[in-house]
């Protein structure tokens, strides 16, 4: 069966008929409404969501289906201790398909360990979020009219930003992409990143810590919120802060077809003077959403008992007990999942759920 956990769960044609689908979708809205009909999505969100969640909810009903679930765990079985795996046991006996965002890391993959029916990962503490993935290639292909042969910027914080973990490991199967890193000291993008995606798949990457410096070259400028609660030293978040605000003198160097993107929800990092700029996409960037997840419900539910779309073969995992996850917030450390690893193409070992390196 297949699930979508991690955006490197679909293969490259698999990700490419999913928007192309949502751009039929697009097009053609009439033609998909009841193709869900009398089916059932769940959404099981265990931390706040605005835009993720009722996109999904949004999508489903566009399709002609219906949609239960909960927004707050407290609301639910949870709250009483319940485990993510008996919750989606239980779930699953009135669902077709279910969402879940998680804040502990690996919840949504130790889900497909029992499920019966396929789980989409919603948003994993600061691991995945491979649905927002699937909205950025949409919206750069509306935006550019292509993926592959682009320069992108990403911006902000790229150590805990989920998202564009999550959008390099999908852009290093396309043609032509360059990276560049723009972020403080204190916010790089984490070095299994670095190394397991861009140099392993020979992505050119460089570090930089201004936009100005680079933003003639960009084709997207992805934008994410500098997160003043990561910085020990307050100080040294009053000397950063200003360097990663996007406005309208900022822009006067980029090009005239650039894309500005951003997962939402915004602080201060884009001014609202730039909201009229026409090569802000970001809330064109929302409405995207809905229309792949969409295709993605569609698609899975196609898939689902097809044998030529399963999960990707991986190496059977590395289980030692000596050796313990080091993340705390990893689901092996909060529920009874058990402490195991793979081995990397350099050696390194990780967690099988989080991806955080055994040292």
């Amino acid at each position: 069966m297949k699930h979508l956990i991690d955006p490197m769960d679909l293969t490259k044609q698999e990700t490419d008929e999913i928007i192309t689908l949502a751009q039929d979708i697009i097009a053609h809205r009439e033609r998909y409404q009841g193709s869900m009909a009398h089916k059932k999505l769940a959404t099981l969100f265990y931390e706040p969501s605005t835009r993720t969640r009722l996109s999904f909810t949004s999508a489903m009903m566009e399709l002609g289906g219906q949609v239960l679930g909960f927004s707050n765990p407290q609301n639910a079985s949870v709250s009483k201790g319940e485990t993510v795996q008996d919750t989606v046991r239980v779930v699953g006996c009135f669902a077709d398909i279910i969402a879940m965002r998680h804040p502990i890391e690996g919840a949504p993959l130790v889900a497909t360990e029992v499920s019966r029916v396929p789980i989409i990962n919603a948003g994993d503490g600061s691991h995945s979020h491979p649905t927002q993935t699937l909205t950025d290639l949409l919206t750069i292909k509306r935006e550019l009219g292509h993926i592959d042969n682009i320069t992108i910027g990403f911006c902000g914080d790229l150590r805990f930003g989920r998202t564009v973990h999550s959008l390099i490991k999908a852009l290093s199967r396309y043609e032509g992409i360059k990276v560049i890193l723009i972020a403080p000291q204190e916010l790089k993008l984490p070095d299994y990143i670095k190394q397991d995606v861009c140099e392993r798949t020979g992505i050119p990457y460089r570090e930089v810590e201004t936009m100005e410096e680079v933003m003639p070259e960009l084709d997207v400028l992805y934008m994410t919120r500098v997160q003043k609660e990561r910085f020990l030293d307050e100080d040294e978040f009053d000397r950063v802060k200003d360097s990663f605000v996007l406005d309208c003198a900022r822009l006067a160097h980029a090009k005239e077809k650039m894309a500005i993107l951003h997962p939402l929800p915004r602080v201060n990092e884009i001014l609202t003077e730039v909201d009229s700029d026409p090569r802000a996409a970001y809330f064109r960037q929302v409405e995207n959403g809905k229309f792949v997840r969409e295709a993605l419900i569609v698609k899975l539910m196609e898939w689902k008992n097809d044998p030529e779309h399963g999960m990707p073969d991986e190496e059977p995992p590395v289980v030692d007990p000596e050796l313990h996850c080091p993340n705390r917030k990893c689901i092996c450390n909060n529920e009874h999942a058990p402490h195991k690893f793979r081995k990397t193409e350099n050696g390194v070992l990780r967690c099988w759920y989080c991806d955080s390196k055994i040292k």
